[in-house]
């Protein structure tokens, strides 16, 4: 059966994979995962991710961060769903836990982050916020 929300099913991974202590976790690969995963690499809530070669299909192995113990990740939601997108300009972009948080942006210009949207002044389609 075809999967219909790959990125959603990607965040519950990492959402469980740090209830569950886990320290990787793996999700299988896609253009559209490996941006997202290279935004959360680059604001520090990842401590990375590769690929993994090892299974039969393409997957991301990803890294998870905990600090003194705790996940690095408190919250983690899908905003713009397959039944229901959400769309937002440069200027109405959200702001998540009065910006302790981030939301990934997907935009004409790759997916960013609300700061990185902002400042590269360019709206699209809100896929997700982390904090």
């Amino acid at each position: 059966m075809a999967m219909t929300d790959p990125l959603g099913d990607m965040l519950t991974r990492i959402r469980n994979g740090q209830r569950a202590k886990k320290d990787s976790v793996l999700s299988p690969a896609s253009k559209l995962r490996a941006n997202v995963l290279e935004v959360l690499q680059r604001e520090g809530y990842i401590r990375g991710y590769s690929d993994d070669a090892s299974a039969k299909h393409a997957q991301l192995r990803i890294e998870l961060k905990y600090f003194e113990g705790e996940p690095a990740i408190k919250h983690v939601a899908r905003v713009s769903k397959p039944g229901r997108r959400v769309y937002s300009g440069s200027k109405e972009l959200p702001i998540v836990r009065n910006g302790l948080g981030i939301t990934i942006v997907s935009t004409p210009k790759g997916v960013l982050s609300d700061a990185e949207a902002r400042t590269e002044n360019v709206g699209g389609e809100v896929l997700a916020e982390v904090f």
